[in-house]
């Protein structure tokens, strides 16, 4: 016998054909009672290449409806969130085609379409949790795109090729959570009901939101059906003074829950905080940084291109960490092993509308102060359009905070595991200094925290680092000796 699965695919109304003799017992008592009857994807395909060539010729080809599951979009990730949809249902979509965005802890992705065909059902709304594996919609295509079984699913709801007029309804009602847009269904995961136990009232039996918070107030999840809310709108109850009264909603809680890059801070941050940190501050003078940004903006010829201080920095830590490899490292727990990174890949925390969220810099130690401007430009401008890859925001090796371009002069910055050092840069301000002979002058100045794995850094390696950084910084002609 042809092999069995799970999964259904539809046949069309086609002209019968003739069955194989190993197949035909078992399908020909159902063939005559129903010529739309659902078959077992595989053995409907198995058969039909078996056919004489003339009956083949004279078939339609056949409809089949195709799951498009969650895929694996990356090392670790076990579901994601749905920002949006490019797609609707009944939407006609070609392979390769954009079908929605989603967000991982790591990383935005758009998933795009295998086949080319009909979006016939879309599971979840924007805002959803989807696991990896779940079906995020379902699409009718051509048979003949469709080769392995197990890229098959089963008819949702209303097979195709019967007509849904004469087709029986159940026990006389109205079909019941079959038809729903993916708002309500999202409504109804709101107030934790099932979509089948819900009496539609549109289209076909469609379940509309009327449907839903009519069924909700039958339960007592809301205080007031849907139609006693419409007739008050507009009527506001005033006090005795004529002042409106404040809207009760202002007073109440808000559950917010945390998506994206906000739950992989809320993992990382655990993590990290069963480890023992201590940081160490430093104080930088960065009177010739100043001058040297200046020099770098005056002659800039590309108006692309602005020059920062950050750049200077980042290129001149990867220097200092040349020195001290072992704050450019990570601590592998289950060992009890050190991994000294051969790359200076230099994470920078930036503040989004998502969340925080560290993109790198990679191979710092290669890069010129220039090419660190643009990458930094880069990284910036597609973090505010929440687009960073996998590899934009992965493989760091230690990582700045610059908490001082919102205004903070010092923090104390917690590790991003597995690194082993992290630094946070305050604001650069004008303050009063002594000079050797006791005169006071004005300094730029800089307020620089590392805080560092205790576990595999100690006080003096991070002293003796910040001593390296720091005489790059303040004489920036230093890093002509060893630049390459």
């Amino acid at each position: 016998n042809p092999p069995r699965s799970s999964r259904r695919s539809i046949s069309t109304l086609s002209p019968p054909v003739a069955l194989l003799p190993q197949t035909h017992a078992r399908f020909a008592a159902a063939a005559a009672s129903s010529p739309a009857r659902l078959f077992h994807a595989a053995a409907v395909r198995w058969g039909s290449r078996s056919l004489a060539s003339d009956a083949s010729a004279a078939r339609e080809p056949s409809a089949e409806l195709v799951e498009v599951p969650l895929a694996q979009t990356g090392e670790g990730i076990a579901e994601c969130e749905l920002l949006r949809w490019f797609v609707s249902e009944g939407d006609q979509v070609d392979e390769f085609q954009q079908l929605c965005e989603v967000q991982s802890d790591k990383a935005t992705i758009e998933i795009t379409s295998r086949f080319k065909g009909t979006v016939h059902q879309i599971q979840f709304a924007p805002g959803d949790i989807v696991k990896v594996g779940e079906t995020l919609l379902k699409m009718i295509v051509n048979g003949s795109q469709v080769v392995p079984h197990d890229s098959l699913a089963s008819s949702p709801d209303i097979p195709l090729g019967v007509d849904t007029s004469t087709s029986p309804s159940r026990e006389g009602n109205a079909p019941r959570g079959s038809l729903s847009t993916p708002a309500v269904r999202h409504l109804v995961k709101q107030y934790g009901l099932s979509i089948d136990d819900i009496q539609g009232t549109g289209r076909d039996g469609r379940v509309l939101k009327e449907d839903v918070l009519n069924y909700a107030a039958s339960k007592g999840l809301l205080q007031e059906a849907p139609s006693a809310l419409e007739e008050n709108v507009g009527q506001v109850e005033l006090p005795e003074g004529g002042k409106p009264l404040l809207d009760p909603h202002f007073y109440e809680d808000k559950s917010i829950p945390l998506r994206g890059y906000q739950r992989a801070m809320v993992k990382s941050m655990s993590l990290a905080a069963k480890v023992p940190h201590f940081h160490y501050l430093e104080e930088i003078n960065c009177d010739a940084l100043v001058q040297l940004k200046a020099s770098f903006q005056k002659e800039n010829k590309d108006h692309d291109v602005k020059h920062t201080f950050l750049p200077f920095l980042i290129k001149s830590l990867s220097m200092a960490l040349s020195k001290y490899p072992l704050l450019n490292s990570s601590f592998v727990e289950e060992t009890n092993e050190v991994i000294l990174k051969g790359f200076h890949n230099i994470g920078v925390a930036m503040a989004t509308e998502q969340g925080l969220v560290v993109p790198t810099i990679k191979k710092v130690q290669s890069l010129s102060i220039l090419e660190i401007t643009k990458e930094l430009s880069r990284l910036h401008e597609m973090a505010l359009q929440n687009r960073l890859s996998t590899n934009d925001i992965t493989g760091g090796t230690i990582t700045l905070s610059n908490i001082g371009a919102i205004g903070g002069k010092f923090g104390s910055p917690v590790l991003n595991l597995p690194e082993v050092a992290i630094i946070a840069l305050g604001r650069i301000q004008k303050l009063p200094r002594f000079d050797d002979e006791e005169n006071v002058y004005p300094s730029s100045t800089i307020n620089v925290t590392v805080g560092a794995d205790h576990r595999v850094v100690d006080g003096a390696t991070v002293a003796r680092f910040c001593n390296e950084w720091k005489s790059l910084v303040e004489k920036p002609e230093l890093l002509l000796l060893h630049m390459r």
